[in-house]
């Protein structure tokens, strides 16, 4: 069992250039703590993500970090060049020293995608190709590709990842029929959404990933994303959770909101209480939450569980509370029950 991090780096209550000091203190804290990966997202012209270059500041957590392993979770394919991106994931992969990890997908938001000018309906073809564009670019001497979108013809490759044949890959699945293709290109997944809906697209990875003739010991990751808050008394962290929770259920919810829309997959309730009840959240002392994780990563048959620590009003030392008593006694028991499980 492994743990990561998921950070949207939504609007907080710091300024802009403070909070990107405090978040990068923050991962430098979580490299020291023995998480697995720091995973961040891509989203634009919205609070939810103040971040909205995840090159650009992943090259900075390169630096200031050792062990821990970062990339994003996802880079919105058809919002980049695939030629620019492949290039950025080679020069951060040595800026790392060979730690990155590289999400792909279409984007969640038909606004965002909109505002740079790509139709939403032409987002799934455009995805796939830049996928193959990107992954020729990351392991061919050069490119040809010919596409309804992209077209390359013998473009020269100047750098190569430093891992090969190339960093690994994660995919957000939604649906258990997404779970077929990563599985078939062994890929890493990762799953929101209620614990049952989880254990589908687990099942149908393992069922996808043995077709393909590959065997139990070598399937990659299956991972769990959830929100965290540890505290030292459940009530303690109910009351941090329902403080938190407004301020980002806001910044989430706000260019759906301007467009008079939904999300399609990711609905978020509106109350932090519903967002624990329905398994969404996780909130409670350490012993709380070793039993509800225990129960949680059983049930949903995954081997990574990914929490999200920050979000909100949730100060620096509020998270660095909740993440270290995590990291302290939360982690550790989690891995010595699967190993003994094992």
């Amino acid at each position: 069992m492994q743990f990561g991090i998921f950070d949207q780096n939504d609007h907080g209550p710091y300024p802009l250039a403070e909070q990107y000091e405090k978040r990068l203190e923050l991962i430098e804290f979580y490299d020291r703590s023995g998480f697995r990966t720091y995973h961040m997202s891509e989203h634009h012209s919205t609070p939810l993500n103040l971040t909205p270059s995840p090159s650009v500041f992943l090259a900075a957590v390169a630096q200031r970090t050792k062990r821990i392993r970062l990339g994003a979770l996802v880079y919105v394919l058809p919002a980049h060049h695939p030629l620019r991106l492949a290039e950025e994931i080679c020069m951060l992969d040595h800026l790392s020293n060979g730690r990155l990890e590289v999400g792909v997908g279409r984007g969640a938001s038909p606004h965002e995608l909109q505002y740079f000018g790509v139709d939403p309906e032409q987002a799934p073809t455009i995805y796939v190709e830049a996928y193959n564009v990107i992954k020729q670019a990351l392991t061919e001497s050069e490119v040809n590709f010919s596409g309804k979108h992209f077209n390359f013809a013998g473009v020269p490759v100047e750098i190569r990842p430093l891992q090969r044949p190339h960093p690994p890959f994660w995919y957000a699945v939604p649906v258990p029929e997404g779970a077929a293709w990563p599985a078939q290109n062994k890929i890493n997944i990762v799953c929101g959404g209620p614990v049952a809906k989880v254990r589908e697209i687990a099942d149908r990875y393992r069922a996808e990933w043995a077709n393909a003739g590959n065997g139990p010991d070598d399937i990659p990751l299956i991972g769990i994303n959830r929100f965290v808050v540890a505290a030292d008394t459940d009530r303690e962290a109910m009351d941090l959770g329902r403080r938190a929770w407004p301020r980002f259920h806001q910044s989430f919810m706000k260019l759906w909101k301007k467009h008079g829309t939904q999300p399609r997959f990711a609905r978020l309730p509106e109350d932090f209480e519903v967002a624990v009840n329905n398994g969404g959240a996780l909130a409670g002392s350490p012993a709380t939450l070793r039993d509800k994780i225990r129960g949680m990563v059983t049930e949903a048959g995954v081997s990574y569980f990914i929490a999200q620590f920050s979000f909100g009003d949730l100060t620096q030392q509020e998270v660095l509370h909740s993440a270290g008593i995590f990291a302290r006694e939360v982690i550790p028991a989690a891995r010595e029950r699967a190993t003994a499980s094992a």
